[in-house]
């Protein structure tokens, strides 16, 4: 496994809610290559709760969501040959939420279920105490100069 995650190696300036390093307030994300799969582990804190013990199922989307996008951006990169990866955005995704998940660690595990040209279709799961609380199925498109996010990492 990768030591450094992608984002610090990337995008250590980012301030995005979910993976960017440089926000303060944010979950701060790391995620890991190891092999074919993307895998990070969070531990939340007590605010992050939706009811005593249990973690917010908005804070599990945001996981889910931003690990899938690194997933898709590391793949893109790699398949093209590039130095860095392209600014990848979520174009949309889909959780289930299949049970609640305890406040403790969580470990999230992605892998490409499908490409294109500028894009990529990720499944990932969010496990709690070995069990799988949350999965998710979302497409994340590479964006071109002009849009927004173009220059974020």
């Amino acid at each position: 496994m990768d030591q450094q995650s992608l984002q610090d190696r990337y995008a250590p300036q980012s301030c995005c809610f979910g993976c960017g390093p440089a926000n303060d307030k944010g979950l701060r994300i790391k995620s890991h290559v190891h092999g074919d799969e993307v895998v990070a582990t969070f531990v939340p804190e007590p605010y992050h709760q939706a009811f005593p013990g249990m973690l917010n199922g908005g804070i599990i989307g945001a996981l889910l969501d931003c690990h899938s996008n690194w997933t898709a951006a590391h793949h893109l990169m790699e398949r093209g040959g590039l130095d860095k990866p392209p600014c990848t955005v979520t174009a949309d995704f889909h959780v289930k939420l299949r049970r609640p998940t305890p406040l403790g660690p969580v470990r999230l595990v992605a892998r490409v279920a499908d490409v294109a040209e500028d894009r990529c279709v990720i499944e990932a799961t969010l496990e709690a105490d070995g069990k799988v609380t949350a999965t998710c199925r979302g497409t994340f498109v590479a964006v071109k100069e002009g849009h927004p996010a173009y220059h974020r990492w």
